[in-house]
């Protein structure tokens, strides 16, 4: 039996895992720090309120034994890599494998040329993270409720970087403050979303379909949106833009960009500007480690880079898993050809706007149905999985 080690539990990480563990001819070992899975996908929801940690968390114990063959999970963070001896090293445990997969991920990146965006800045790849912001959002509703001498109180809530998951926040929390003014009255209207980015328009690379339904979205919901405007620096209480424009805020969150996780080892491998590792055209970094997800490059068939979303990571870790029960049957692999089916944005309440397929265009409530279908999906193959592993472990 082959040992086949998991570094990761993220969208490849669990998506590899549901491929490989019908095949009794491997055992799978599951690493991972935190003692749940997150769904980053969802965070939008969460941070706005939306959302319950029930949502967005799932335990990975219970998860691991709702398979007819339990998945060992060692809640531990793997420190480095020897490939010599296909062994990983833990703070306290040295495990051994045949085949290694690594999907550590991403972490945000606060780049190092924006002043004190490490150190005001929320992120939203870590839920601790996500959870504070809600806190704060949360306690920001409340006190426009609950004290009067607040009102007249201009509170501003910047979203740094109007990729996918800015624009879904910026967009649920607008809602969310709409649907308060019921609660809190025209105090509602002094609480305002901003959304900056440096780029010509907002979804840079997206097609003019969602951009454009997407732009007028975030305007009917009044998100002020600030493009071509580049951060300067931060500190406590105000954003620098480099237009010499300054912008008072209470809180702010940054999703302008991602740094790759990745782990220290012998092996001679190359890594981009964001870190990713830059695998061959089979995954691989090695003879018999393998790469998924965030953490590493993911081309289409045309070489063109894929981004870096749950449906890439998926993708990537459905071909690993094919392409590691094709080397024990001796078989040749072929070049990973991933692409993206479609794509959807969450704007806020019972709004979306999507592609499938690169021609079936949809917005409005019929786009948040095929999103929520899709997500509900995914959701709920985990907790069933989750269900019978929790009823098992209790009997």
């Amino acid at each position: 039996m082959k040992k086949v080690a998991i570094i990761g539990a993220g969208y490849g990480g669990l998506r590899a895992i549901e491929k490989l563990v019908d095949n009794e001819d491997f055992s799978l070992y599951l690493f991972d720090e935190n003692s749940y899975h997150y769904l980053q996908t969802e965070a939008y929801g969460y941070i706005a309120g939306r959302f319950d940690l029930d949502d967005v968390a799932l335990d990975l114990k219970n998860w691991c034994h709702g398979f007819k063959h339990p998945i060992t999970f060692v809640q531990q963070r793997v420190k480095y890599i020897n490939s010599k001896d296909q062994t990983l090293k833990t703070k306290s445990g040295t495990y051994d494998y045949d085949y290694l997969i690594i999907a550590t991920g991403a972490k945000t990146n606060f780049f190092s040329f924006i002043e004190g965006m490490d150190k005001f800045g929320y992120g939203v790849k870590k839920l601790f993270r996500s959870h504070s912001f809600r806190t704060s959002f949360e306690n920001l509703l409340y006190e426009k409720l609950e004290n009067p001498s607040t009102k007249g109180k201009k509170i501003n809530l910047v979203i740094g970087g109007a990729g996918l998951s800015g624009v879904e926040i910026a967009a649920e929390m607008s809602h969310v403050v709409k649907k308060h003014s019921k609660s809190i009255g025209e105090s509602a209207a002094e609480i305002q979303i901003y959304l900056i980015d440096a780029s010509d328009t907002i979804l840079p690379g997206m097609s003019d379909h969602i951009i454009k339904h997407t732009q007028k979205r975030l305007n009917d919901l009044g998100v002020f949106t600030m493009t071509k405007s580049f951060i300067d620096k931060i500190d406590a209480n105000t954003v620098y833009l480099k237009d010499n424009k300054e912008l008072n805020y209470t809180f702010m969150i940054f999703t302008g960009g991602i740094l790759a996780n990745t782990i220290d080892s012998d092996i001679d491998y190359n890594t981009n500007r964001i870190n990713q590792y830059i695998c061959d055209i089979t995954q691989r970094i090695s003879e018999n480690i393998f790469t998924v997800g965030d953490c590493c490059e993911i081309k289409d068939k045309n070489n063109k880079l894929l981004p870096p979303t749950a449906q890439t990571a998926e993708k990537s870790a459905e071909y690993v898993a094919d392409a590691i029960e094709r080397l024990i049957q001796g078989k040749e692999l072929k070049p990973f050809s991933g692409r993206i089916d479609g794509l959807f944005v969450a704007l806020g309440g019972h709004f979306a706007v999507g592609e499938l397929f690169n021609f079936i265009k949809v917005k409005g409530y019929i786009a948040y149905i095929l999103k929520k279908l899709i997500t509900k999906s995914y959701y709920i193959g985990l907790k069933l999985r989750l269900n019978t592993g929790f009823k098992k472990r209790k009997g």
